[in-house]
């Protein structure tokens, strides 16, 4: 199910709106620190208290207006509200910071398990988005799994010995510019492998 169409911009606004309203939270919040209950609370953890219900509205917004959100946004959400949920909980923005670690093995995970099926599992969920022969969706889900785990092993990297401040711009920007730059380099992929059959099939 794809979803009913909504503007390319609004859509856009609701997925990465969350994202850059974290980013300009933190800069404002970021040597601050507050005492809520007793307890006192870096800006960072005040912050990410703050990201959970406003990216969850931002989906569930998107659910509204499209009547579709995919496996991975779902997934995305629970992932945010847990790690976030336990980085408020116990005053430890650790917890956040390990969150793009688990959201990407989990991906390249289930994507690395459904190679050994000898599936691409990736294919089921983006089909309708990239037409491509199957042995081109099996190609760009391998890259991608490894591309996933590269990124897993990044973020733990720049999380444990960078600054906060460093690891919030890698967060914001970072993982979105390189995410976007693995796709443009897999035009030769999309040439090769290409097909405008909607299901993706092999061309005759």
């Amino acid at each position: 199910m794809a979803g009913k169409k909504i503007n390319s911009g609004l859509r856009a606004g609701l997925e990465y709106g969350p994202i850059l309203a974290f980013f300009l939270a933190y800069l404002w919040l970021k040597d601050q620190t507050y005492n809520l209950g007793g307890t006192e609370y870096a800006g960072f953890v005040v912050v990410t208290a703050g990201f959970i219900p406003a990216f969850l509205l931002s989906i569930a917004l998107l659910w509204k207006l499209t009547g579709h959100l995919s496996k991975m946004q779902v997934m995305t959400a629970v992932l945010i509200t847990v790690f976030g949920g336990l980085s408020v909980w116990f005053n430890d923005p650790r917890f956040f910071k390990m969150k793009p670690t688990i959201i990407y093995l989990l991906f390249g995970g289930l994507l690395g398990l459904g190679l050994l099926r000898g599936q691409s599992w990736l294919q089921s969920v983006m089909d309708g988005l990239m037409p491509l022969t199957d042995a081109g969706w099996m190609i760009l889900t391998k890259r991608l799994m490894l591309f996933f785990f590269g990124l897993a092993i990044l973020n733990e990297a720049i999380w444990r010995t960078q600054s906060e401040e460093v690891w919030v711009y890698f967060k914001t920007f970072g993982l979105t510019a390189a995410i976007f730059l693995f796709f443009v380099t897999q035009g030769k992929l999309f040439r090769e492998h290409g097909t405008g059959d909607e299901d993706g099939s092999s061309p005759d």
